[in-house]
């Protein structure tokens, strides 16, 4: 039977997809159906009625955004009916709208101003007894009750897509409106996703109200340099005054099929407007040229990560960067069972996943590019989502079927025997087999405090998936016994049905782990720092000795969790040196950084496409057409599991390095809109093991390190595990996640 049905739209013979609406091919096909309410990556809200259509054989019109087509029909899109009834729908939609176009901040972008025009409603024919209409101000968003036409995108795209399920409509006939979930104040994780679907101006940034016209901005296309998951943003930018420079004014995304979060909406300002002179280069070259290592972050272009691995070769120096060589070192390990460079996966493969695991990540606030592909997979396809880890996430609550919530530091454990019941009934070669064989099924359980009934309950919840993924997190990268982990990860992919992805730590982790020859971090002397702490610092953020540009005032590409090499472009001008500019200096061939672009290594899979010719655009289907995915590349499987080590045990009070909501790094702790939360937190429970209390000024030890931070009780942790955030660069983000620690009060 095929899974294609033909019809007729306008005279025009179309097919249509199972599941498709007549609205999804007519967009496919280039037909036009007026819309108030759909986007295409949610359910139809069918509340505003201008998509509806005539039918052959069907009285009355029908809704094109969500009835399916059957074969043969046919379908007209435009009559003077329908003209009719979609210029009435306009003037309903009119009645008492505010007249507010000239300070209101969705003027010249407004869907209903747009159709106002298109449907020739020039006047406002209907009235309706004004309403006491308010102004709300909910922190990042502001709400204009008297402009809401109540078109549910919002509600529909915070419930499907961002998971926070954080608003909703109260009813009321004409005074009916948007308001926070459960709450009297809108407690959500301030996305924005709703301030970018609001087709007027009901929902805005309250920081970029009344501050420019919408063509007055110029679109910069970008890639978000906040985490791993490559979201496609347009940075709006505009003189600050006739002579001023130029300023992002906001940041805005391809709703239709993209999402942001809201470092990546609200977190840009965090352009470096330090400047460095002759002097300060001079000074840069000669630490280069004396350094005995170069120690860098994860903050930076591949271009920069190639020209640091030439520094490397040039000046024969060691470079440090243990975040990218620890996931080097773990996808090397991968890559000894799966005989492939790159995991299989990706946020696509997530978002039609019918069943996914997560371990070793609190996903939410680690990658949330992941965590929406994972709630489009739960609110569309019903997918079945375990999330393995010691941390109950409310951030996840609305998404996750079954939490496993095993012990610290037991992610060996956990993961062989997640790896034994997903290859339980797998033909295995012999050794392999006999590693599963020897496996200590009753130690692993009890040490993990995950039972076997846990795992019959999820291959249970499994049996008719067909899409299946298995996301590993930073914990795992960063555990001490991750090349073994990361085996079993590639034994999972190599003989079952789940396809692979591996959360990289920073936005650019991926791409300098397949650039750079990269040495263990030592304690060492004359250490140049690139973004990093050393003995001479080079930093686009902070106190430097010499100054650089941030990535957004870059060209260049990162290599997104995707495995896609994605461009972003300058927003801002910067007038001072770049690290091209100090390699040149030190004896490195004189080009633009961006002439590296397709010198990229192509052994790790790297292209040779010029900056220039990457494309960088979403097609009207919403393909993402940036960059371009590395090569697979295929290498040799020497590789053979190890014993299971004895898992170890986390007694006491622990902490968890976890950053707050919308904090990841440097570039997001330098931005003004943003919570700068440096708290440590924890349950009741926890401030009862370490006996403190809220408020408490406290002083923690672990590992040789001392860190003095006021502690905050949080409602929604349970247990002694408290979170302690690393976005203010007090602590290397590469370590292991979880830590023992002793605590004390500070008086």
């Amino acid at each position: 039977m095929s899974d294609l049905i033909n019809f007729k739209i306008d005279g025009i013979s179309v097919e249509a997809k199972r599941g498709e609406t007549i609205l999804n091919v007519a967009r496919r096909h280039d037909i036009y159906i007026p819309t108030m309410c759909y986007i295409s990556k949610t359910t139809p809200c069918a509340s505003c009625r201008m998509c509806v259509v005539e039918a052959s054989g069907v009285d009355g019109f029908v809704l094109s955004c969500n009835t399916p087509p059957t074969k043969g029909i046919e379908i007209t899109t435009n009559t003077p009916e329908l003209e009719r009834e979609r210029t009435n729908i306009m003037k309903l939609y009119d009645v008492n709208h505010p007249l507010e176009c000239g300070v209101c901040d969705k003027s010249g972008e407004c869907d209903l101003q747009n159709k106002t025009l298109e449907f020739n409603v020039s006047r406002q024919n209907f009235s309706a007894r004004d309403q006491s209409k308010g102004v709300k101000e909910w922190g990042l968003i502001n709400y204009d009750e008297s402009l809401c036409i109540l078109c549910e995108k919002c509600v529909h795209v915070c419930n499907e897509v961002i998971g926070d399920d954080a608003i909703d409509i109260e009813f009321g006939g004409y005074s009916s409106r948007i308001i926070p979930k459960n709450s009297d104040v809108l407690d959500c994780t301030f996305c924005g996703e709703c301030i970018a679907v609001c087709p007027v101006g009901a929902l805005i940034s309250s920081n970029f109200k009344y501050s420019a016209n919408a063509w007055e901005l110029s679109q910069v296309p970008a890639t978000c340099a906040h985490c791993s998951g490559g979201c496609p943003l347009e940075y709006e930018t505009r003189h600050t005054s006739i002579n001023g420079d130029d300023s992002i004014y906001r940041v805005k995304n391809n709703f239709e099929y993209t999402s942001l979060c809201g470092a990546g909406r609200f977190g840009f300002d965090f352009d470096n407007k330090n400047v460095s002179d002759k002097v300060a280069f001079l000074r840069a070259k000669e630490a280069l040229m004396s350094a005995k290592a170069i120690r860098f972050s994860s903050m930076i272009t591949n271009e920069e990560a190639h020209i640091l691995n030439l520094l490397k070769q040039k000046l024969g120096i060691k470079l440090f960067n243990e975040d990218a060589r620890k996931y080097q070192e773990f996808m090397n390990s991968y890559s000894s069972i799966s005989s492939k460079l790159h995991h299989s996966g990706s946020l696509d493969a997530i978002k039609q996943a019918d069943a996914a695991i997560i371990i070793g990540s609190k996903v939410a606030t680690d990658n949330p590019a992941v965590r929406y592909a994972l709630t489009t997979a739960a609110k569309h396809n019903g997918a079945k989502i375990v999330y393995a880890h010691p941390i109950e996430d409310v951030l996840m609550q609305n998404t996750i079927t079954q939490l496993m919530k095993y012990e610290v530091g037991t992610e060996e454990g956990v993961m062989a025997l997640l790896a034994n019941a997903i290859l339980a009934d797998v033909e295995l070669s012999q050794s392999e087999r006999a590693f599963f064989d020897d496996l200590d099924l009753g130690y692993l359980g009890a040490e993990s405090n995950i039972g076997e009934e846990e795992f019959d309950l999820m291959m249970k919840s499994f049996t008719r998936a067909q899409n299946r993924v298995l996301i590993i997190g930073s914990d795992i990268i960063s555990h001490k016994r991750s090349k073994n982990i990361a085996k079993l990860a590639a034994m999972i992919e190599k003989y079952s049905s789940f396809s692979l992805v591996v959360i990289p730590n920073d936005v650019n982790t991926l791409g300098v782990s397949l650039i750079c020859d990269l040495d263990l971090d030592e304690n060492i002397d004359s250490v140049v720092g690139y973004n990093a702490k050393g003995d001479f610092t080079i930093s686009s953020v902070g106190s430097a000795d010499f100054y650089v540009g941030a990535l957004n005032q870059q060209e260049g590409t990162f290599v997104s969790v995707d495995n896609r090499v994605l461009p972003t472009n300058v927003a801002l001008s910067y007038e001072g040196y770049t690290l091209n500019d100090l390699a040149v200096a030190c004896g490195i061939k004189a080009r633009n950084t961006v002439d590296y672009t397709d010198e990229l290594d192509k052994k790790a899979g790297f292209k040779a496409v010029e900056f220039d010719k990457l494309q960088n655009f979403l097609s009207k289907d919403g393909e993402d057409n940036r960059g371009y995915i590395l090569d697979e590349i295929m290498c040799e499987a020497y590789g053979e599991l190890e014993e299971i080590e004895d898992l170890p045990e986390f007694n006491g009070t622990i902490i968890y390095h976890s950053n707050p909501v919308l904090q990841f790094n440097a570039y997001t702790n330098k931005t003004k809109q943003l919570e700068k939360d440096i708290t440590l937190r924890g349950s009741a429970q926890f401030a009862a093991a370490a006996k403190i209390s809220d408020g408490d000024k406290i002083e923690m030890t672990f590992n040789s390190k001392t860190l003095q931070r006021e502690f905050k009780l949080d409602s929604d942790l349970k247990g002694t595990i408290a979170l302690n955030p690393t976005f203010d660069g007090t602590l290397d983000s590469s370590r292991y996640r979880f830590e023992k620690t002793k605590i004390v009060r500070v008086v």
